[in-house]
């Protein structure tokens, strides 16, 4: 066991845990479960590995200097270079069983900061030989820490893991997209009864079903795409409120520079640095496009659920994907869809969540900023699942009953709406009345009453010209 000592007290720690006392202190505080989300984690790490390199940048133009004030602090250059490895295995997800902080926690993210900050100094402290806790060769604040906040690394690290995700994220709906359009495509001209507040309405297609998902999906993968304008400010350089107070300028003004080209994604220093610091809008706003996605793969994998039910005839058939009871033989669900459901009421639970404590924060800092960046990296997670089963597990194999869809058409009442410009409403109001009176499709119905030439109400019942958008006086 080694001894790790602040100055509230002394604490035991089990000699080769890279974690120190500031973490375990934090993971007896904040008693909740769940896990920090390995994405932020890993973007920590490159932002920490940005700093080391932006010092080493320091160090050699400093060097040149002929008079460099004893009281300026420079790491000698196998320390900067222990940081950066460390630095970067964070980068890569490693040492993660390390970090004990809960996404639900107090202190507006510094636990997060100290618990890496512990993790890289004792990872450094074996890359140089020497054992975790011997903070006089690399210490946690002063070395793992220089020149950085909790403040200004935290949120900026939560940026960068939004803009990976996104991008995931973008490809996710896109390629969802196309597959609708495949079955928009394949089932252009299947004529449909279609639905307004569940009761039948008038003629139309799976085709024009379809559709409706495939805009929708666009407008999201649009929304989705644009995201990175409303997060590519970062407050980087400010330090604990946006003033830079005790760092160099030449930190300030060549970290962004050197995490931008470390990560190639489209970051810009906030120019006032304050704002970028205490107001969390832009996750506000990140999330709300989130939330129109959710509401969006909600509608349309409740209506596909709703059209492959027993109530909606069975119309539409899903691919069957795992046994629906312990108790009834044959019997299958529509997991998917209810999973897909599922996770766009967990997203809208999130967006309530993200909105309330944005706007608890108070003056140039808002303490809830680990919950929030947790929610909105969880819904982004869900979204991306979400995605890829509704696309593999739902919508490749959905099948449409194409006959059965067409048969249902011609036998309900609502078909007589598609003939009011040739006969009245009168007439066709007469006709509507027999075929719900005998239970008889449209042709029976006209033959008993006489009201249209029987070659002429097939012509106009055909498919092209019962999709046709209106009419004009030479159909007539």
């Amino acid at each position: 066991m080694r001894v790790e000592k602040d100055f509230l007290g002394a604490i035991e720690l089990p000699d080769d845990v890279l974690y120190g006392i500031n973490a375990f202190r934090a993971r007896q505080n904040f008693l909740s479960d769940g896990y920090f989300s390995i994405h932020w984690y890993k973007a920590i790490g490159l932002v920490k590995k940005a700093v080391y390199l932006t010092h080493k940048q320091l160090f050699i133009a400093v060097s040149k200097e002929k008079n460099i004030p004893k009281t300026m602090y420079l790491m000698d250059q196998k320390k900067i270079a222990a940081l950066i490895l460390a630095a970067e295995e964070v980068a890569n997800g490693l040492h993660f069983q390390y970090f004990i902080i809960p996404p639900l926690q107090g202190g507006a993210g510094t636990s997060i900061n100290l618990n890496i900050n512990e993790i890289i100094a004792n990872r450094a402290l074996q890359v140089l030989g020497e054992s975790p806790g011997d903070y006089q060769k690399v210490d946690p604040i002063e070395d793992a820490n220089i020149y950085q906040s909790t403040n200004d690394v935290i949120p900026s690290a939560l940026k960068l893991a939004i803009m990976q995700n996104l991008l995931l994220l973008e490809e996710k709906i896109n390629n969802l997209r196309k597959n609708i359009e495949h079955l928009e495509q394949n089932y252009r001209n299947d004529i449909r009864i279609a639905y307004t507040q569940l009761q039948a309405a008038v003629p139309s297609s799976w085709g024009a079903f379809f559709s409706a998902f495939n805009d929708a999906l666009s407008r999201d993968w649009w929304r989705v795409s644009k995201v990175f304008e409303r997060i590519k400010l970062i407050n980087l350089g400010g330090g604990a409120i946006g003033n830079g107070i005790s760092l160099p300028r030449f930190y300030i003004m060549q970290i962004v520079p050197t995490l931008l080209e470390l990560t190639n994604l489209p970051i810009t220093r906030a120019e006032n640095m304050f704002d970028a610091t205490s107001n969390l809008d832009a996750f506000v706003e990140v999330h709300a496009i989130l939330k129109a996605h959710a509401v969006n793969l909600e509608k349309m994998v409740a209506d596909i659920r709703l059209f492959a039910s027993d109530f909606g005839g069975n119309i539409i058939s899903i691919p069957q994907k795992q046994v629906g009871s312990s108790i009834m033989p044959g019997k299958v669900n529509p997991v998917i869809a209810e999973f897909a459901i599922s996770v766009a009421h967990q997203v809208y639970a999130n967006d309530m969540l993200i909105s309330g404590l944005a706007a608890m924060g108070n003056f140039e800092l808002n303490a809830y900023l680990p919950l929030i960046g947790h929610a909105l990296l969880q819904s982004i997670d869900l979204l991306i699942s979400a995605n890829e089963t509704v696309t593999h597990n739902l919508i490749v194999g959905l099948l449409v009953d194409v006959k059965k869809s067409a048969l249902q058409l011609f036998c309900h009442p609502t078909i007589c709406t598609s003939l009011i410009p040739y006969i009245g409403y009168h007439k066709a109001e007469k006709l509507s009345a027999i075929m719900k009176q005998n239970g008889i499709d449209i042709f029976q119905a006209n033959e008993d009453l006489n009201l249209i030439d029987e070659n002429k109400l097939r012509e106009l019942l055909e498919h092209q010209n019962l999709l046709k958008q209106g009419y004009s006086v030479k159909d007539i």
